[in-house]
């Protein structure tokens, strides 16, 4: 029984890391500002989370979640609105394939967090994967540094979105412990749109879509990427290691640059692309060190 829910868990991560894997390119197509793409995607998934709550207390005993778990959920929606604000700003300002790559350096993120706030020891596999990540970040973004202005915001902000996300995934994982999938989805949504939804409509940004397809990407970002992809990775980080799940999530940028190849013709160098395989190994091997004992599951924050 162990091992087929853990075979389902480790399903649910990959699907709905090919799944948030599209959500660049639906934000680069969307016809709405950056923050306003945001609140609609979260916003038009509220009613499947609702429906899936209501479901939930017909067919189960469910309580209301108790209040650390409250704050909990609170805190997962602040971290996600961070997210979801700078990163989709990063998409606009650089290619797809980079910001998205950037903002999943969240797992080097989580376990910097976990040294500075609480003194876990760094092993030297942890700052070996750290250095192999930082070389592949030089590598990625050596065009940008040429470019400058636009590209090196959108750089800038890739990384401010890992920083949030680290957040997110720590603070999920953790209210997973006491609230149901269906509730910590619905709780941090409503908490995310509240957050993005005055700061859209005061950053003079285009809020609403302009056609039925602009529309439909909405809507596409709010049912595919969001109410299936981020609730098939809340329910994976329930039943898997923190650790394993962050380097599973790696599926992510890779969905995004073969998208953003195929769809928007945007192309990496071949030093780029070494550059950006360095990350990845980097960070594969910073969380080996995490699995062998430096950051275990029980070190959830």
């Amino acid at each position: 029984m162990a091992s087929q829910r853990h075979g389902l868990a480790l399903a649910a991560l990959f699907a709905g890391a090919v799944a948030i894997g599209a959500s660049a390119l639906l934000v680069k197509l969307s016809e709405t500002g950056p923050v306003s793409t945001g609140f609609w995607r979260v916003f038009l998934a509220l009613p499947v989370f609702w429906v899936w709550v209501l479901f939930e207390r017909r067919h189960a005993s469910s309580k209301a979640p108790p209040a650390p778990a409250t704050r909990l959920i609170a805190l997962a929606g602040f971290c996600f609105a961070g997210d979801l604000a700078v990163w989709h700003w990063s998409i606009v300002l650089t290619s797809v394939a980079t910001a998205t790559l950037l903002a999943n350096c969240a797992p080097i993120f989580v376990a910097l967090a976990a040294w500075f706030l609480f003194g876990k020891r760094l092993q030297p596999v942890f700052i070996a994967g750290l250095t192999l990540a930082v070389g592949g970040m030089i590598l990625l973004l050596r065009g940008d540094f040429a470019l400058g202005g636009r590209a090196l915001v959108g750089d800038a902000l890739g990384l401010a979105t890992a920083i949030f996300y680290a957040g997110y995934q720590l603070t999920v994982t953790r209210a997973r412990d006491t609230v149901s999938t269906a509730r910590l989805m619905a709780g941090s949504s409503i908490a995310t749109a509240a957050i993005l939804l005055p700061i859209a409509l005061l950053s003079g940004e285009r809020f609403l879509p302009q056609s039925v397809s602009g529309w439909m990407i909405l809507i596409a970002l709010a049912l595919i990427v969001h109410a299936s992809g981020q609730s098939l990775i809340a329910y994976a980080m329930a039943h898997l290691p923190a650790t394993f799940s962050s380097v599973g999530l790696l599926l992510q940028p890779v969905v995004a640059a073969a998208l953003g190849w195929t769809v928007l013709g945007e192309t990496l160098t071949a030093l780029a692309m070494f550059g950006g395989l360095l990350v990845l190994l980097g960070i594969r091997v910073a969380h080996a060190a995490g699995r062998s004992g430096s950051l275990s599951n029980d070190d959830r924050l």
